[in-house]
Formats: C-alpha cells, structure tokens, sequence
C-alpha cells in the first residue's frame, strides 16, 4: 500500500513539474480559453434584447442575469471535469504498441494517467484563479448571493466528482482502442452529445421532456449539476439524493473501467517498437 503511494506522488510531483516546465505555453492557452466566455456573455446578452426590451423578461425560468450565472458556473464544472485529449492518447498508445511500457513496469495505466490529470488540473487552476475571479467579480451582480454552507459543501463534492466521471467516461471510451483499431468517429460522436447533453451549451431545463430523460445519464454532472447546485435549484433534501447517485455513477463507471483494461490486455497483441 505504502508502495503505491510513493508510486502515485512520484507520478503526481513529476507530472506538476513538468507542466511548470512549460509555463508560459500552458498560461497563454489557458487565457485564450477565456476568450469564448466573454462572448458568449455578448451573445446571451444579445438574444435577450432581441426577445424584449424587459432585461426582466425570462427564458424558460431564465433572467439574462441567471444565464450568465449558469453559464459561468457551468464553465466551472467544465474546467474540472473536460479531459482534452485523454481518450485519443489511451487508443493511440494502444494503437502504435506504447501501452507496452504499463505492461512490463510496476505501474497501472489508469492510475498513472489519473494522477498525470490530477496535476493538470491543479496547474490549471493555479493559472486559472485570477482570470476566473475576475470574470466572476465583473459578473458579481448576476448572482443571487452566497449559498449556504450545506450548498456550498454539495457544488464542492460535485466539482470533486466531475473530475472522477469525466475522466472515468473519457478513459472507458480509450479502452474501446483495445477491440477497435479506430475510435476517432467515436470519440467525435461523444464530443457532440457531451456538449449538449452535459448543459454546457444551454441548461436541461431547457430539453423539456428529453431532460427528463437526461437526468438518468451521467452527462448533467459534468457542468449541469454544479451550476445548479450553487444557484440553489435544489433544495437539500434533493441535493443529498444528486450527490449520492453522483458517487453511484463514479463507482460504476470506475468497475467499467477496470473491467475494460483487464479484459483488453488479456485479448492485446503488442505491435510496434
């Protein structure tokens, strides 16, 4: 056990050093990322003054003030839970043979790459904070308030659980690399619904009767159900009851993964150098 966790720090230590390595790179893209927020902001603002000159006017139960504060807070969860190129890197290492280095030396694949994405998403918000905080300071008056404590503990633990589910549905859909030579069409279909399906584009209350169907996949806890964890649309009782099928659907998808990687290198051919 003890083993594992110096195995899993050392990962953790060299994966945040190596991202500082690359600082000034890694600064510029993550400030570039903020450029869509700013539009999107001007465009939401826009289609509401196209609706009505009432800034007060709402759009299925949204002001222009609340879409804002969803957005933003959606954005949030995306930052935890987004896992850019994971998938195509899982199937091009078992493309090309590369997966032979997690075969042959004391280290999990799954736990090696979970670490390695632990210490990108702390570089990130290390560069992140201040753009974010000053977006969300600009933004101040779109919000209702601070939540309470029991709320502001809940939009914690599901931020902490996007991360898992992202990661967990990202890896499982690499590991499909194992009985299918190309994922890339795939990986492009997940993209898709991810966006829509997750709430990042609108929010599923929006969907009507197909969010109720949504409610059921693990997509909303990627950038939904933060959002809305923090701008109070679920009282607690409700919130307990999100938060618990949260930790269901991670544990799940982690035994999927399991599986997965257990069953595909029993069944894997080595190729390549």
């Amino acid at each position: 056990m003890f083993a594992s966790l110096r195995v899993n720090w050392t990962i953790l230590k060299t994966s945040v050093e190596e991202r500082f390595v690359y600082r000034g790179d890694f600064a510029l893209a993550t400030l570039v990322r903020f450029l869509p927020i700013v539009t999107q902001i001007f465009l939401w603002g826009a289609i509401y003054a196209a609706g009505s000159a009432n800034e007060y006017q709402t759009l299925n139960g949204y002001r222009y003030g609340d879409m804002v504060a969803y957005y933003l807070l959606a954005m949030v969860g995306r930052a935890f839970s987004s896992m850019p190129g994971l998938s195509s890197g899982i199937a091009r290492d078992i493309r090309d043979g590369s997966i032979k280095k997690y075969l042959t030396q004391p280290v999990d694949m799954l736990s090696y790459l979970f670490w390695y994405r632990v210490a990108h998403k702390l570089v990130y918000y290390v560069i992140a904070a201040a753009p974010f905080g000053l977006v969300f300071y600009l933004c101040r008056d779109y919000f209702p308030g601070w939540p309470d404590a029991w709320t502001t503990a809940g939009f914690a633990a599901s931020l902490i659980m996007a991360f898992f589910i992202g990661f967990l549905i990202e890896s499982l859909l690499g590991l499909v690399a194992f009985w299918f030579l190309e994922v890339s069409s795939l990986l492009f279909i997940y993209m898709m619904l991810n966006y829509f399906l997750s709430g990042h584009m609108i929010p599923l209350d929006w969907l009507g009767g197909v969010g109720d169907a949504v409610q059921y996949l693990p997509f909303k806890y990627l950038a939904y159900t933060p959002a809305a964890i923090m701008l109070g649309r679920y009282p607690h009782d409700a919130l307990a009851r999100e938060l618990a099928i949260e930790a269901l659907w991670v544990l799940g998808l982690w035994g999927a993964n399991r599986v997965t990687y257990e069953r595909g290198v029993r069944r894997y051919g080595a190729f390549g150098g």
